[in-house]
């Protein structure tokens, strides 16, 4: 890839965002992190629901920035091995995991609104922004996150079909390294540097999440995001624009 002018943006105007992605478009995924760490340097983090590949993204991101900051959001409503396969990764890779919870326990929130998830959909949005939207928001402030790299793929929602390798997400540069990358892609990766899966995914969770929006799917299931009970976009909330910021972007041609 031809070498990219590296930027300090001081403002959201500093960036180009048709000119970046036109540059990025057939960029492979290490090359995508290694400009973004060129060009936001410090002010870089990543997120990671140390999901059923997460190892992909962990290994990808860590051998260009070994200390990059690694957010997980602690929900309080996570499988127990989730919990010990993020600890696991954590060792492995060397991670500078910084774990992020509610600022209201899952008791406290049952006991004064019930069971957010089994609601409408005004019920799910507020669990949504109670446990994982206002966490990640805090993260990106007291980390001084400008960018966050996410292993999001276009083949895997509706949404992320139409997301491009950058893109401006209330206020904060989103970069998707592995965007193009197909379910083969994933598998020949993970086999080739011997990461490990989620441990339930053996037991048919092929997408995993809180422990109420999470089930086991067939074995034939060839939907990325089966299993998973997130509302209409099957979306778990942090990757989605907020209503003001997605009007933005529509009327900006991002």
């Amino acid at each position: 890839m031809e070498a990219l002018k590296l930027v300090q943006p001081e403002g959201l105007e500093a960036l180009d965002l048709d000119a970046i992605n036109a540059r990025l478009a057939d960029a492979g995924a290490e090359d995508v992190i290694a400009w973004a760490a060129s060009t936001f340097g410090d002010s870089l983090l990543m997120s990671s629901s140390f999901g059923s590949h997460s190892a992909l993204m962990l290994h990808l991101a860590t051998r260009v920035v070994p200390r990059i900051p690694v957010v997980f959001l602690d929900t309080g409503y996570l499988f127990p091995e989730t919990y010990q396969f993020a600890e696991a990764l954590r060792e492995r890779f060397d991670l500078r995991l910084e774990v992020y919870n509610p600022r209201m326990t899952a008791a406290r929130q049952e006991a004064l609104f019930g069971r957010l998830w089994d609601g409408d959909d005004a019920d799910l949005a507020r669990y949504q922004q109670v446990n994982k939207i206002e966490p990640m928001q805090r993260a990106l402030r007291e980390l001084r996150g400008r960018a966050w790299l996410a292993g999001l793929r276009a083949q895997q929602t509706e949404f992320r079909a139409g997301l491009r390798k950058v893109e401006l997400q209330d206020g904060v540069f989103k970069i998707h390294p592995i965007l193009g990358w197909s379910k083969d892609d994933v598998e020949r990766y993970m086999d080739e540097h011997e990461l490990p899966l989620h441990p339930l995914y053996a037991w048919g969770y092929k997408s995993i999440g809180d422990v109420h929006s999470t089930v086991p799917v067939d074995p034939g299931e060839d939907d990325d995001r089966a299993g998973r009970r997130l509302g209409e976009k099957r979306e778990c909330g942090i990757h989605l624009p907020s209503p003001d910021t997605e009007a933005s972007r529509k009327s900006s041609g991002l």
